[in-house]
């Protein structure tokens, strides 16, 4: 199964997400083509309200355990719902001193 894949199926079955993002960037850095390196996340639920972002963070981390090995990065945005409304985007990736 493609890396991709296993982390999408292993959030879909665990986190109440109402809104959830997950794009590969590893095109943007200096990897061999077609490699699953490098993933941006956004993740909108009320799972998160009141928990401190290091909180939400941990429990990303722990449902995607058996994933977190075979990638390089992970850029996390989690959000409660009422956080969401007021931003609508997540922020965009920095470029990569490395990538093309």
């Amino acid at each position: 199964m493609k890396v991709e894949n296993e982390i999408r199926q292993s959030l879909e079955s665990h986190c109440q997400a109402e809104f959830m993002e997950l794009i590969n960037e590893s095109h943007m850095h200096n990897v061999p083509p077609g490699s699953e390196s490098h993933f941006k996340l956004t993740l909108v639920s009320d799972a998160f309200v009141g928990k401190r972002l290091v909180q939400r963070h941990q429990y990303i981390y722990q449902v995607l355990a058996a994933s977190m090995e075979k990638i390089h990065a992970l850029a996390l945005h989690l959000y409660t719902s009422e956080e969401w409304q007021e931003k609508q985007s997540a922020p965009l990736s920095p470029k990569c001193m490395g990538g093309e």
